[in-house]
């Protein structure tokens, strides 16, 4: 009985292992952890306790059970997420190169704490399967953090995608390795040099392993570094670009306006001349120099003028463009900030249109002062259907990684101690923007 229950011991890290093969794509997974965890650990209890006794029943060794039982979980593993078959190999294999380390280690330990015992065989058989549950479990421990964060992280990057294609070679050999430092008799690990030498091999095999994982987790931090300056310097330049177009645009209506004064005076001067024809010529000229921004939406000029500009725009293509806004002249959250945000709403809503046939096409604005600290902001459009999203992050479909128009209305929003919202059903895009005014 005390055989079987140790032979279970030794199927029973599959727990554990499997929890750990769980942390670094918990955001990956298929269905949510608790609704996982209540079929996979019965299931793994089950596993433990059927293998152990099909060991004890026909005196078949553990490793050559274990094997195809391995095969079977990752096939689960692999079904219960949302990532490349590479990164889950990759993911899967690095924890049992690890725990195929603690399975030596348990040995040397086991025939280290029970040398020249009279039961030589029973007893070090039992106390490898605790040691080997217990340096498993203390790992799972050790690691947890950095699995959930950093491992997590570095599964999640897009920059690494071609590296999964060879991280599995040196877990597959340090496997092989350790299956082959298993000896066919375990009397001779109670030779006291042949344990030396078990011992210096194990400890180099894990160290081989500690050191392989660490640089590869220092090399994803410094892609994704590297990655993210040229996304931050690609954020700033088209922000810079739409930033200067609309200064531009507001420029030319504030001008515009400006003139009006100057325009009047030049009518009434012609006026008192009693010259009508040169008074119609003038007033074409001018009319043809007043850029069509000659919308009234708002009281507020800068959003009036960036909403003007954009609905010329929607007109121009003859995409319909449907604006209701309430807004006062004087705003309680700041002027640029909501410009920007409409900008880059509002540029999105047109690219998105642009692929759309003519009679899908169209864009709905709504803004409005909910209170006298808040500010709402509503934009609609149709699109083709196709979406970018992962972690609930929105992708360029123009370019490689996030998308810049969405990522800066969410930072605009947080500067504003507001939110943001993006949604995407039955082919229509929903913006929904916050802002908080600080009173």
């Amino acid at each position: 009985m005390r055989i079987l229950i140790f032979q279970t011991l030794e199927f029973t890290v599959l727990i554990p292992g499997m929890l750990l093969a769980y942390l670094p794509v918990r955001s990956s997974l298929k269905q949510t952890p608790k609704k996982l965890a209540v079929w996979m650990l019965p299931l793994l209890i089950i596993c433990s306790c059927f293998c152990g006794f099909a060991c004890y029943r026909f005196h078949l060794s553990t490793r050559f059970v274990l094997l195809p039982l391995l095969f079977v979980l990752f096939v689960l593993y692999h079904n219960t997420l949302l990532i490349s078959l590479w990164k889950s190999v990759s993911i899967f294999l690095a924890v049992c190169a690890v725990f195929s380390c603690f399975n030596s280690l348990s040995r040397a330990a086991s025939a280290m704490l029970n040398f020249g015992s009279e039961h030589l065989a029973f007893s070090g058989f039992s106390t490898f399967g605790i040691l080997y549950n217990l340096f498993c479990i203390l790992f799972v421990l050790l690691i947890w953090y950095p699995a959930s964060h950093s491992v997590k992280e570095m599964v999640e990057d897009e920059n690494l995608a071609q590296t999964w294609y060879v991280f599995w070679i040196l877990p597959v050999l340090v496997i092989g390795l350790n299956l082959a430092l298993i000896p066919k008799y375990n009397t001779i690990l109670h030779t006291q040099r042949f344990l030396r030498g078990y011992i210096v091999i194990v400890y180099a095999l894990l160290l081989i392993l500690a050191l392989f994982y660490s640089m590869f987790l220092m090399m994803a931090n410094i892609l994704n570094k590297n990655k993210k300056l040229q996304q931050e310097n690609l954020f700033l330049s088209v922000q810079q670009e739409r930033y200067e177009n609309l200064r531009s645009a507001i420029e030319e209506a504030r001008q515009a306006r400006h003139d009006i004064r100057h325009h009047f005076l030049q009518l009434s001067a012609m006026a008192k001349d009693g010259d009508l024809e040169k008074i119609k010529e003038y007033l074409q000229n001018a009319m043809d120099k007043i850029p069509t921004l000659d919308y009234h939406f708002c009281e507020n000029q800068s959003v009036d003028n960036v909403i003007g500009y954009y609905y010329a725009l929607a007109q121009k293509e003859e995409i319909p463009f449907d604006a209701r806004v309430d807004l006062p002249k004087e705003l309680s959250v700041d002027e640029m900030d909501l410009c920007l945000i409409l900008s880059n709403l509002l540029e999105n809503a047109l690219e998105a249109s642009r692929k759309t046939t003519d009679a899908q096409q169209q864009i709905s604005l709504e803004i409005y002062q909910h209170s006298a600290s808040i500010l709402l902001i509503r934009v609609e459009n149709n699109f083709d259907g196709t979406i970018k999203e992962k972690n609930h992050l929105f992708h360029s479909t123009k370019r490689k990684g996030l998308g810049i128009g969405t990522q800066s209305v969410r930072r605009m929003a947080e500067k504003n101690d507001g939110s943001c919202n993006f949604t995407y059903e039955d082919g229509v895009f929903t913006a929904k923007v916050m802002l908080r005014a600080d009173l």
